[in-house]
Protein backbone atom coordinates (compact mmCIF):
# COMPACT_ATOMS: atom_id res chain seq x y z
CA UNK A 1 0.00 0.00 0.00
CA UNK A 2 1.51 3.52 -0.96
CA UNK A 3 1.47 6.62 1.48
CA UNK A 4 -1.38 8.13 -0.92
CA UNK A 5 -3.33 5.02 -0.53
CA UNK A 6 -2.89 5.29 3.53
CA UNK A 7 -3.79 8.57 3.36
CA UNK A 8 -6.86 7.60 1.23
CA UNK A 9 -8.11 4.76 3.77
CA UNK A 10 -7.84 7.23 6.43
CA UNK A 11 -9.46 10.12 4.85
CA UNK A 12 -12.57 7.94 4.20
CA UNK A 13 -12.53 6.15 7.29
CA UNK A 14 -13.44 9.88 9.12
CA UNK A 15 -16.71 9.99 7.16
CA UNK A 16 -17.88 7.54 9.58
CA UNK A 17 -17.65 10.30 12.22
CA UNK A 18 -20.14 12.91 9.83
CA UNK A 19 -23.68 13.39 11.16
CA UNK A 20 -26.92 14.17 8.94
CA UNK A 21 -27.78 17.94 8.92
CA UNK A 22 -24.45 18.78 10.68
CA UNK A 23 -22.13 21.62 9.42
CA UNK A 24 -18.79 19.60 9.18
CA UNK A 25 -15.34 21.39 10.14
CA UNK A 26 -12.80 20.78 6.67
CA UNK A 27 -9.07 21.24 7.08
CA UNK A 28 -6.54 21.58 4.65
CA UNK A 29 -4.14 18.98 2.91
CA UNK A 30 -3.99 15.54 0.99
CA UNK A 31 -5.19 13.18 3.36
CA UNK A 32 -8.04 15.77 3.96
CA UNK A 33 -8.70 15.86 -0.26
CA UNK A 34 -9.32 12.41 0.20
CA UNK A 35 -11.89 13.44 3.13
CA UNK A 36 -13.11 15.96 1.04
CA UNK A 37 -13.45 13.38 -1.88
CA UNK A 38 -15.50 10.89 0.72
CA UNK A 39 -17.99 13.74 1.84
CA UNK A 40 -18.84 14.65 -1.62
CA UNK A 41 -20.74 11.12 -1.22
CA UNK A 42 -22.92 12.48 1.66
CA UNK A 43 -23.21 16.39 0.75
CA UNK A 44 -26.76 16.23 0.40
CA UNK A 45 -27.31 14.59 3.88
CA UNK A 46 -25.26 18.11 5.70
CA UNK A 47 -25.84 21.21 5.72
CA UNK A 48 -22.19 22.43 4.63
CA UNK A 49 -18.96 22.77 5.67
CA UNK A 50 -16.44 25.77 7.34
CA UNK A 51 -13.05 25.48 5.78
CA UNK A 52 -9.61 26.43 6.83
CA UNK A 53 -8.34 27.26 3.96
CA UNK A 54 -8.56 28.69 0.38
CA UNK A 55 -7.76 25.81 -1.28
CA UNK A 56 -10.28 23.62 0.59
CA UNK A 57 -13.02 26.33 0.11
CA UNK A 58 -12.51 26.02 -3.55
CA UNK A 59 -12.43 22.36 -3.51
CA UNK A 60 -15.29 21.94 -1.49
CA UNK A 61 -17.45 24.51 -3.66
CA UNK A 62 -16.42 22.51 -6.74
CA UNK A 63 -18.41 19.91 -5.40
CA UNK A 64 -21.38 21.67 -4.89
CA UNK A 65 -21.06 21.71 -0.57
CA UNK A 66 -21.95 24.79 0.75
CA UNK A 67 -19.15 26.62 2.60
CA UNK A 68 -20.10 28.78 5.91
CA UNK A 69 -17.57 31.45 7.64
CA UNK A 70 -16.21 30.58 10.84
CA UNK A 71 -18.74 33.79 12.24
CA UNK A 72 -21.55 31.99 11.45
CA UNK A 73 -21.60 28.76 13.54
CA UNK A 74 -21.45 29.07 17.40
CA UNK A 75 -19.66 25.05 17.05
CA UNK A 76 -19.14 22.24 14.96
CA UNK A 77 -19.76 18.51 15.97
CA UNK A 78 -16.45 17.30 14.20
CA UNK A 79 -13.48 18.75 12.47
CA UNK A 80 -11.60 16.58 10.57
CA UNK A 81 -7.73 17.61 9.59
CA UNK A 82 -4.73 16.05 8.81
CA UNK A 83 -1.32 16.51 11.00
CA UNK A 84 2.78 16.63 9.87
CA UNK A 85 3.26 15.03 13.26
CA UNK A 86 1.65 13.46 15.79
CA UNK A 87 2.69 11.99 19.44
CA UNK A 88 1.30 9.38 21.67
CA UNK A 89 -0.52 12.16 23.45
CA UNK A 90 -2.23 13.19 20.36
CA UNK A 91 -0.56 16.58 20.19
CA UNK A 92 0.56 17.87 16.83
CA UNK A 93 2.79 19.59 14.13
CA UNK A 94 0.43 20.97 11.54
CA UNK A 95 1.21 23.70 9.21
CA UNK A 96 3.03 22.53 6.53
CA UNK A 97 0.91 23.59 4.34
CA UNK A 98 0.42 27.22 5.77
CA UNK A 99 -2.74 26.91 7.05
CA UNK A 100 -1.98 26.78 10.65
CA UNK A 101 -3.79 29.48 12.23
CA UNK A 102 -7.34 29.09 10.29
CA UNK A 103 -7.17 25.46 11.26
CA UNK A 104 -6.49 26.18 14.94
CA UNK A 105 -9.75 28.51 14.35
CA UNK A 106 -12.06 25.66 13.34
CA UNK A 107 -10.32 23.56 15.65
CA UNK A 108 -11.36 25.43 18.76
CA UNK A 109 -15.02 25.82 17.73
CA UNK A 110 -14.99 22.24 17.32
CA UNK A 111 -17.07 19.00 19.61
CA UNK A 112 -14.27 16.66 18.52
CA UNK A 113 -11.20 16.71 16.46
CA UNK A 114 -10.64 13.99 13.85
CA UNK A 115 -7.12 13.58 12.87
CA UNK A 116 -6.15 11.68 9.84
CA UNK A 117 -2.83 10.61 9.47
CA UNK A 118 -1.31 7.47 7.27
CA UNK A 119 1.70 6.06 9.89
CA UNK A 120 4.60 7.85 9.01
CA UNK A 121 3.66 10.88 10.85
CA UNK A 122 3.25 8.91 14.33
CA UNK A 123 6.35 10.36 16.35
CA UNK A 124 7.62 9.39 19.82
CA UNK A 125 8.75 13.25 20.04
CA UNK A 126 7.43 15.95 17.87
CA UNK A 127 9.99 18.32 16.10
CA UNK A 128 11.86 16.02 13.22
CA UNK A 129 9.40 17.74 10.68
CA UNK A 130 9.97 21.85 11.12
CA UNK A 131 7.43 23.58 13.04
CA UNK A 132 5.65 26.16 11.65
CA UNK A 133 5.16 29.83 12.76
CA UNK A 134 2.70 32.22 11.28
CA UNK A 135 4.46 35.82 11.37
CA UNK A 136 3.25 39.39 10.72
CA UNK A 137 6.20 40.41 8.24
CA UNK A 138 7.59 43.22 10.11
CA UNK A 139 8.52 41.03 13.07
CA UNK A 140 10.31 38.38 11.06
CA UNK A 141 13.98 39.42 12.22
CA UNK A 142 13.03 39.66 15.41
CA UNK A 143 10.78 36.66 16.18
CA UNK A 144 13.69 34.67 14.47
CA UNK A 145 16.39 35.74 16.80
CA UNK A 146 13.61 34.94 19.91
CA UNK A 147 13.46 31.13 18.14
CA UNK A 148 16.90 31.08 17.86
CA UNK A 149 16.73 31.24 22.09
CA UNK A 150 14.23 28.68 21.91
CA UNK A 151 16.71 26.27 20.62
CA UNK A 152 15.40 26.35 17.24
CA UNK A 153 16.84 27.12 13.64
CA UNK A 154 13.95 29.45 11.75
CA UNK A 155 14.46 29.51 8.50
CA UNK A 156 12.03 31.76 6.25
CA UNK A 157 9.79 30.09 4.24
CA UNK A 158 10.49 32.18 0.63
CA UNK A 159 7.67 33.08 -1.70
CA UNK A 160 4.83 31.84 0.29
CA UNK A 161 2.28 34.35 2.27
CA UNK A 162 -0.58 32.50 3.98
CA UNK A 163 -4.50 33.03 3.62
CA UNK A 164 -4.08 35.66 6.18
CA UNK A 165 -1.44 37.97 4.19
CA UNK A 166 1.55 36.54 6.78
CA UNK A 167 4.33 35.09 6.33
CA UNK A 168 6.02 31.64 7.81
CA UNK A 169 9.09 31.05 9.62
CA UNK A 170 9.60 26.77 9.61
CA UNK A 171 12.12 25.84 12.91
CA UNK A 172 14.30 23.52 12.67
CA UNK A 173 16.14 20.71 15.05
CA UNK A 174 13.74 21.34 17.56
CA UNK A 175 13.09 17.90 19.98
CA UNK A 176 9.45 19.53 21.96
CA UNK A 177 9.56 17.22 24.92
CA UNK A 178 6.53 19.80 26.45
CA UNK A 179 4.22 21.28 23.70
CA UNK A 180 1.91 23.26 25.75
CA UNK A 181 4.49 24.97 27.48
CA UNK A 182 6.41 25.35 23.95
CA UNK A 183 3.48 26.58 22.07
CA UNK A 184 2.76 29.09 25.11
CA UNK A 185 6.19 30.02 25.07
CA UNK A 186 6.17 30.92 21.07
CA UNK A 187 2.57 31.87 21.02
CA UNK A 188 3.74 34.86 23.61
CA UNK A 189 5.89 36.36 21.22
CA UNK A 190 4.84 40.23 20.11
CA UNK A 191 4.43 39.79 15.92
CA UNK A 192 3.79 35.42 16.14
CA UNK A 193 0.08 35.07 14.77
CA UNK A 194 0.20 31.65 16.35
CA UNK A 195 2.60 28.45 16.26
CA UNK A 196 1.75 25.26 14.66
CA UNK A 197 1.62 23.44 17.50
CA UNK A 198 -1.60 21.58 18.31
CA UNK A 199 -1.30 20.70 22.15
CA UNK A 200 -3.70 22.81 23.89
CA UNK A 201 -5.82 21.72 21.65
CA UNK A 202 -4.77 18.45 20.04
CA UNK A 203 -6.78 15.54 18.46
CA UNK A 204 -9.47 13.50 20.07
CA UNK A 205 -9.39 10.50 17.75
CA UNK A 206 -6.75 9.27 15.22
CA UNK A 207 -7.37 7.78 12.22
CA UNK A 208 -4.33 5.79 10.97
CA UNK A 209 -4.09 5.11 7.45
CA UNK A 210 -1.41 2.04 7.53
CA UNK A 211 -0.59 -1.58 4.77
CA UNK A 212 -2.85 -3.58 7.98
CA UNK A 213 -6.05 -0.89 7.31
CA UNK A 214 -7.26 1.82 8.59
CA UNK A 215 -6.53 1.76 12.54
CA UNK A 216 -8.77 3.81 14.95
CA UNK A 217 -7.16 5.44 18.15
CA UNK A 218 -9.46 7.42 20.74
CA UNK A 219 -7.80 9.26 23.61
Amino acid sequence: MTQDEMKKAAGWAALEYVTKNSIVGVGTGSTVNHFIDALATRKEEIKGAVSSSVASTERLEQIGITVFDANEVASLDIYVDGADEVNAQFDMIKGGGAALTREKIVAAIAEKFICIVDNTKQVDVLGQFPLPVEVIPMARSFIGRELVKLGGDPVYREGVITDNGNIILDVYNMAITDPKAMEDSINALPGVVTVGLFAHRGADVLLVGSPEGTKIIEK
